[in-house]
Formats: structure tokens, C-alpha cells, sequence
């Protein structure tokens, strides 16, 4: 239950949101001063009938007489007609000597303990009969010139006056506390419908923004909206650098794509001009090379961009590495063999095993071994080390200058212009480190290797 309250609260919009978290304090506000106006009043209506208790009891007090050997008490109609109220309370005194025996009165009131403070006049409420009463005692003493005994007046009336005075003067606190509540409540939805204009400000011009533009926004906003300005347009930044990279990658890929078909198309055309069958044979032979090129740099385009998709969702596993080594050179030595290369492999006997996405390795791989034999490798060294986990391919081709390497990793670029490369294994090779967070170095030589020309490619990866 605890967390219900707040995941509803999730689904409100930010204005209702802003509006119910300034209107709980002012709710818990408008309950304190409620709560204040009650005791207030309850408080006033005490001080108030006490008073009345107070000129009571003097008024009595006042005609007390010592008559005929004990004290005496003629009792006017006014000293308890100042009690009475439309409420229809009733009203009790009663006369008590120095020694607490009950003199006169209408009904023996009980006693209260002498005031701390010397008071002559002390209130409590008590009960007599199950009945509430609010008592109100004076101690006094007699005023002639020949006795001065000391007695005690009681007064006392139920709880229906004061009650009635309370509720009267609540009714009125209520009334002042709910209409400052209302003008509380309309200031604080006008201020949340203003405070948040720029906010509404900032999503209309995006609504209205041509979806094809990613110019930044020039909207001027508060302080404290300004660095979301920022970030939308940080965002639109890097958005178009995307679209910049994405149309310069499909210029290239259209080039890339448009070159091998405009041969298959001339060799064709050129083939169909011959009517020697063994020309026949040499143009089918250059425009089956060229289909493979080209079928070979369609399935390249295909992996890079499946590779650079962010909403693709790849699920990771354990993977060994020497296993998938030695399953590449399985896959390609005979290819490799028929043209010429050697083909090996340096793994050890155990394992090494992370986690990684099988077939992004696979194609990493295949692309390395297929780019260095494409470029005039004749001997190339697929290697498996432990500590840390590492792939290795190293061959005695051409190798790239330092100068290029970084270049090397952009795709179509070529370093050369002999071989039969797209210019995209390497950039593949990179997403694919990136994907599972590895450092992909290049080198003239492998670390720790005897110096030899070539081309030496590391995937490291971290410990899991």
C-alpha cells in the first residue's frame, strides 16, 4: 500500500503533479489553523464564561453576613442571572465555612485544592452525578469590623453555554480560514499554470518544429530550463552528425554498390558483342568475380548496419574463444588454401571462456582473415591468449602505416588500392569491439612476436 500512492502520482501530468505537492502543505496547513481555531476558540469561550464565574462568586461573596452565630447568606437574583444564557445551562452555588462544611446553596458543589500561586479564584472541570460541571471556587472572608472568618463560595454551570459560545466563535474562524483556503488554492494553480508556461512554451515549438530539421533551439526559457534547451539541442547535435555519417555511408555504400554493377553490366554488353565462345568464358569468369565482390560487400553492408543498429538488442553468453577460433579456420581454410594462404592456429588446450555474443566474434574473425588475404597476406595467424582474454590475427601482408590505422577503421577506406577489399572488414571489426566494450589496437608486429613485416590485429577484452 505504502507504494501505490506514489506510482499514481508517476501518471499525473507535471502541472497536476506541481499542483498536488503545493496543495499538501497548504491542506496541512488549513488543518493546523483549523485545528488553532477550535482550540482558539474553545479557549476565548473559557476565559470568557470564567469571567462570569468570576463576578458570580465576588457577587456572593459580597453578601455573606454573620448572623446569629453563623455565616449568613441572602442571595440576590442577579448573581446568578449573569450565568444564564440562551443555551439554557444550570447553574449551582454553594456556601462552605473555613472548615469545609456546607452552609447554603442549591446543590454541594465538591472542593478544589488550595492555588499554588495564593489565587483567591480557582477553576477545574469536574463531575458530580455523572453531570459535567466547570467550577469555579473563591475563597474569602467575612468584611465587618468585628469578624473576619474565612469561607468559600462555589458556582458552578454545565458545559451547554460555554459549547454553544465555542461552536459560535469556530463557525466564524471557519468561515475566514475556508475562504483564505480557496483564494490559497486558486493563487496556487494560477501560479503552477504560470510557472510552468515555459514549459509549454518549450513543447510547442517542438511540436511545431519540421521533423526533417535538426537546427538547435533558440527559445528563451528560465534558468532552470536551460540546460534541458541544452541537452535537446546537444541531442540535435549528435543527431546530425548521425544523419551526416548515415548519408556520407550510404553515398559510399551506392558507389560502392554502383561500381561492380556498371562492370557487370559493360563486361556483359561487351560479351554479347563477341561471338567467341572462349571470350564468353573469360567475361563470365570476370563478371562471376565481380557478383562475388559484390555479393561480398552487400552482406558487409548488411552486418555494419545490423552492427551500428541501437535499438538492436543482442543477448550476451559464455562463450569459448578457442572454439570459435579454430570454427573460423575450419570455415575458411580450404577458401584461403585454394589461394594461396597459410592458415593457422595458436590456442591453448583450456578454455577461455567470456561473455560475448557468439556470431559478433564469428564475423569479426571471418572479416580479419578475409581482409588480410585480400590485401596479399600469405601466411596469416589466428592466436588465443588467456591473460587477459585476447584474439590475435596476424599476417605478413602489407601492413597499414601508423599514419592510417586510425583512418583504416572508417568505412571504404582503403589504404591501397591493390586488392580486393571493400574497405569494410575492419570498420566492422570495430563495432563489434565496441559492442562488447573490448580495445582493438593494430600493429606492425605482435607484441612479444619476432619483427617481421605485416599487419597485427588485437581484440582484448575486459575481465568479466
Amino acid at each position: 500500500m505504502s507504494l501505490a500512492w506514489p506510482i499514481r502520482l508517476s501518471h499525473l501530468s507535471l502541472y497536476r503533479r506541481l499542483t498536488v505537492w503545493l496543495l499538501l502543505p497548504l491542506a496541512l496547513l488549513v488543518a493546523i489553523m483549523l485545528i488553532d481555531a477550535r482550540i482558539g476558540a474553545r479557549d476565548a469561550a473559557d476565559r470568557a464564561f470564567d469571567r462570569l464565574l468570576d463576578a458570580a462568586s465576588l457577587a456572593i461573596a459580597e453578601q455573606v453576613r454573620w448572623q446569629q452565630n453563623g455565616l449568613w447568606l441572602d442571595l440576590p437574583a442577579s448573581a446568578l442571572e449573569m450565568l444564564a444564557t440562551d443555551a439554557e445551562e444550570r447553574v449551582f452555588y454553594a456556601l462552605y465555612d473555613a472548615e469545609g462544611h456546607y452552609v447554603t446553596g442549591n446543590r454541594p458543589l465538591p472542593a478544589l485544592p488550595p492555588a499554588a500561586d495564593g489565587a483567591r479564584m480557582r477553576y477545574a472541570d469536574r463531575e458530580s452525578d455523572a453531570m459535567p460541571l466547570r467550577l469555579g471556587v473563591r475563597r474569602a472572608r467575612l468584611a465587618g469590623w468585628d469578624r473576619s472568618d474565612r469561607f468559600e463560595v462555589r458556582v458552578a454551570q454545565t458545559p451547554e453555554g460555554r459549547e454553544a459560545l465555542a461552536a459560535q466563535l469556530f463557525r466564524a474562524s471557519l468561515l475566514n480560514v475556508l475562504v483564505i483556503a480557496a483564494l490559497a488554492l486558486i493563487g496556487v494553480m494560477l501560479a503552477a499554470r504560470f510557472a510552468l508556461e515555459p514549459l509549454t512554451q518549450l513543447r510547442r515549438a517542438i511540436r511545431e518544429r519540421d521533423p526533417r530539421t535538426l537546427a538547435p533551439l533558440t527559445l528563451t526559457l528560465p534558468r532552470e530550463l536551460v540546460e534541458l534547451r541544452e541537452a535537446l539541442n546537444e541531442l540535435l547535435a549528435r543527431m546530425r552528425r548521425v544523419k551526416a555519417n548515415q548519408e556520407r555511408f550510404i553515398g559510399d555504400a551506392s558507389h560502392q554498390l554502383r561500381t561492380p554493377l556498371a562492370g557487370l553490366s559493360a563486361r556483359a554488353e561487351l560479351a554479347l558483342r563477341q561471338s567467341d565462345p572462349e571470350r564468353w568464358r573469360e567475361a563470365l569468369v570476370t563478371m562471376n568475380d565481380t557478383a562475388s565482390r559484390a555479393s561480398r560487400l552487400a552482406g558487409q553492408l548488411l552486418s555494419l548496419t545490423r552492427l551500428n543498429d541501437p535499438e538492436a538488442a543482442l543477448e550476451r553468453e559464455r562463450v569459448d574463444l578457442v572454439a570459435i577460433a579454430r570454427a573460423c579456420v575450419r570455415d575458411t581454410f580450404s577458401r584461403l588454401h585454394r589461394g594461396g594462404v597459410d592458415l593457422g592456429i595458436e590456442a591453448p588446450d583450456q578454455e577461455v571462456v567470456i561473455s560475448a555474443t557468439a556470431w559478433q566474434l564469428e564475423e569479426a574473425l571471418a572479416n580479419l582473415v578475409d581482409n588480410a588475404a585480400s590485401y596479399g597476406a600469405t601466411q596469416v595467424t589466428l592466436r588465443v591468449e588467456t591473460t587477459p582474454a585476447r584474439l590475435i590475427v596476424e599476417d605478413d601482408g602489407p601492413g597499414i602505416p601508423e599514419s592510417e590505422r586510425l583512418l583504416a577503421l572508417r568505412p571504404f577506406h582503403r589504404g591501397q588500392e591493390t586488392g580486393s577489399g571493400t574497405g569494410l572488414g575492419l570498420a566492422i571489426v570495430d563495432s563489434i569491439s565496441r559492442a562488447h566494450g573490448a580495445r582493438l589496437t593494430l600493429h606492425a608486429t605482435c607484441p612479444n612476436r619476432r619483427e617481421r613485416p605485416g599487419l597485427c590485429v588485437v581484440l582484448a577484452f575486459a575481465d568479466d
